[in-house]
């Protein structure tokens, strides 16, 4: 599950084609937060982009953060749960990052990194 997760093809594409790489580090993070945002013109980009940007999120937080793992919800949703038990709905987030450009990938991966 968590190489599916990995994936992200359309992420991967604007990293590359803005010269971000994506390392599965806070900083490829922080470097995707300083993108500019001309996919928000497009609804459907902005959506299928915020699904990578969660996915990459939680994948990042599970491969940096002790005790960090994936869980299915109820309804199919991939949610990040922490050591202490707590969820966080990556695709969510990321398309909140998508769309509007909060919360930053950076910030949640660092909130999720104090535990």
């Amino acid at each position: 599950m968590a190489e599916m997760y990995a994936e992200c093809g359309l992420l991967r594409e604007l990293a590359d084609s803005s010269g971000v790489r994506l390392d599965d580090t806070v900083d490829s993070l922080t470097a995707l937060d300083q993108l500019l945002p001309g996919w928000r013109d497009d609804p459907q980009v902005s959506q299928w982009l915020g699904t990578d940007a969660g996915l990459y999120l939680g994948t990042v937080i599970r491969r940096q953060v002790a005790g960090a793992h994936w869980q299915l919800a109820a309804d199919g949703r991939p949610l990040m749960v922490l050591a202490t038990g707590f969820e966080l709905d990556v695709t969510a987030l990321g398309h909140g990052w998508a769309e509007q450009g909060a919360p930053q990938l950076a910030a949640v991966y660092l909130a999720a990194s104090d535990g």
